[in-house]
């Protein structure tokens, strides 16, 4: 694995990258700081692996179509998510979505190493409670108009079951109060409830799938 492209729009976090993989012995690391440069340079550079994350301010986890792009473009490319997110529908969603691993931006260094060296070697990497939260999700089953949600609803539904209000979410995504409200009356009307009451029980019934960190 002589180059990789790291995708991600917080400087500091390309530094540290940068750092690690030329530790690792990687000669050429590739930048991009939103998801069409990403994509742009995948498909003039080819590189054998991607580092993405999901979440940019230009869309929430916009990261997702990335991966989603690249898989079309290169069946064989090497993809390792990397997030904030640890809610199991999120991940399920970038797995699903084509990437090889998964891995969380609040782990130590010597951790996101191992996540990249196993992606790096091609086996799919997740750490175990992220992968038990996982299986448990599949095990209990989504419900199926849970893979009809956009990666907005996604998000919403995923703060929602953490306890966050209308005004809570709009700043932490830094959206429009409004925008929260559609979203969610969007939610209920996919997922088929009446109430915000109810929407809520599913977002935390979700969430229950695993150990809420």
């Amino acid at each position: 694995m002589t180059s990789v492209l790291i995708v991600d729009d917080h400087p500091v976090i390309l530094r540290g990258f940068r750092r690690i993989m030329e530790d690792a012995g990687v000669e050429t690391v590739h930048e991009a700081t939103d998801v069409a440069g990403g994509y742009r340079l995948f498909n003039r550079l080819r590189p054998g692996m991607v580092v993405v994350d999901l979440t940019f301010r230009t869309g929430a986890l916009a990261g997702l179509s990335l991966i989603r792009q690249i898989r079309a473009l290169a069946r064989n490319t090497r993809i390792l998510a990397f997030s904030m997110h640890d809610d199991p529908i999120i991940v399920s969603r970038a797995l699903e979505s084509g990437a090889t691993g998964y891995v969380l931006k609040d782990v130590p260094a010597a951790r996101f190493q191992e996540a990249f060296e196993t992606v790096r070697a091609g086996r799919s990497y997740l750490d175990h409670a992220l992968a038990t939260r996982v299986a448990v999700l599949g095990l209990a089953g989504q419900p199926a108009p849970l893979a009809d949600l956009t990666a907005r609803e996604l998000q919403i539904l995923s703060l929602l079951g953490r306890g966050q209000s209308y005004g809570a979410i709009a700043d932490t995504l830094a959206v429009s109060y409004r925008t929260v409200i559609g979203s969610c009356a969007s939610l209920r009307r996919k997922l088929g409830v009446r109430t915000l009451a109810e929407l809520i029980h599913v977002a935390v019934s979700q969430g229950e799938d695993g150990p809420a960190r």
